[in-house]
């Protein structure tokens, strides 16, 4: 059995070997993770420099922070200002052909897909009882007016007559009279007379307008009924496009319309056509924000068909010596848009524009004067008065540019 200073010394024992372990455990390895974080920090500018890599620039600028830039020249050129549209071909006109009474169809004179001019005739119908009633009309206007000249010379004869006191006067008014009715019965003759020719001429069915006649659609021998469709006109010159616009190209279209100075265009697959402004609707569509136009087109060669569909322009005016800028050119702030001239010392030296007319990714300007280079690429961030460095990559600055500046 241990004497109490024996367990004494046993403790003491215990106790050093647990302070011991919590040192290693504990004390030295977050010495050796502060070394590393230490040596960490000391060696990354080593190696990079031991490398021999130079640190890097921010991106689009030359070294010692020169910006890059590419550029453009203000150029003068012809500017049209022009409406582009989707459109579908319409015809002027087209009519169905309808008989007006129901007859049996003796002869057709058209064949489908002719050209006839206006008053061509194009179907017969069987016609004999208009024919039959037109000869009675006649018949009975000629029996009328033989009455007539009888109670006109009985009338001549009764004045004389009375004149001389051989009749009364009484007998002279009636005869008067009997020439007046019989007067007003020849009248109605004549215009019976005429009822029977329109009744014999819708026997007849002729072409209201010149046009191409569509399909038939009744044979010969067919008994066709009143309003029934026979076949269908249809006007092909000149011709239509009809097609919508914005609403803000209505002043535009107004004024040129009014001095004849609108120019149309039928863009086709392979050819260009030239036409006139024709009509502006009335109203605009306040859904779609758009107006219907219409333009007109000689069609002699018959390059244009309704229900074809084309891509219309109307050039509205021309701006003529126009200054012209990449739209990629043009800052826009709040004091107004501007754009970025490198001088001969290759200094950026801002210059305020203002857009008259945009087109594609370009744009006339005014406050040039023209020929100025102009920075259409690096000019993010740049200061007035900022030296920059210009590239010397042609086909890209045209590309840029957009390669229709002339």
């Amino acid at each position: 059995m241990k004497t109490k200073p024996a367990r004494m010394a046993a403790a003491l024992a215990a106790l050093a070997s647990v302070t011991a372990i919590g040192y290693v455990a504990l004390g030295r390895p977050q010495l050796a993770l502060a070394d590393t974080a230490v040596g960490g920090a000391s060696a990354t500018p080593a190696s990079a420099s031991a490398a021999g890599k130079p640190a890097s620039t921010p991106a689009g600028q030359a070294r010692g922070g020169t910006p890059l830039v590419r550029l453009a020249a203000a150029q003068r050129r012809d500017v049209p200002i022009e409406l582009e549209a989707n459109g579908t071909v319409v015809p002027l006109n087209t009519v169905d052909i309808r008989p007006r009474v129901t007859r049996q169809l003796t002869q057709v004179h058209v064949k489908e897909g002719q050209f006839v001019a206006a008053g061509a005739l194009l179907f017969t119908l069987d016609d004999r009882s208009e024919r039959a009633a037109l000869e009675r009309a006649q018949a009975q206007l000629l029996r009328d007016h033989a009455t007539l000249a009888d109670l006109e010379r009985q009338f001549r004869r009764s004045q004389e007559l009375s004149a001389q006191h051989f009749i009364s006067a009484s007998a002279t008014d009636s005869l008067q009279t009997q020439v007046e009715s019989q007067r007003a019965l020849v009248q109605a003759d004549q215009a019976a007379l005429r009822s029977a020719q329109v009744d014999l001429s819708y026997t007849s069915i002729r072409a209201p307008s010149a046009g191409r006649v569509g399909a038939v659609n009744v044979f010969v021998g067919s008994l066709v009924q009143a309003n029934a469709a026979l076949a269908s006109v249809t006007q092909i010159n000149p011709i239509g496009v009809s097609f919508t616009v914005p609403e803000s190209g209505l002043a535009g279209l107004l004024n040129g319309q009014k001095t004849g100075a609108a120019a149309v265009t039928a863009q086709l697959a392979d050819a260009t056509l030239k036409g006139k402004l024709s009509f502006i609707d009335s109203a605009v569509d306040p859904v779609a924000g758009t107006i219907r136009v219409k333009a007109q087109f000689d069609n002699g060669n018959t390059r244009l068909w309704p229900g074809q569909y084309v891509h219309a322009r109307i050039t509205l005016e021309t701006m003529h010596g126009a200054i012209v800028v990449p739209l990629a050119a043009i800052v826009t702030r709040p004091d107004g848009a501007l754009v970025f001239a490198v001088n001969a010392d290759q200094l950026a030296q801002p210059r305020k524009v203002r857009v008259l007319h945009a087109f594609g990714n370009l744009a006339a300007v005014s406050g040039l004067e023209g020929g100025e280079q102009i920075i259409i690429e690096g000019k993010q961030n740049l200061k007035p008065g900022a030296r920059v460095r210009v590239s010397k990559d042609k086909d890209s600055l045209v590309a840029d540019a957009g390669g229709s500046v002339q």
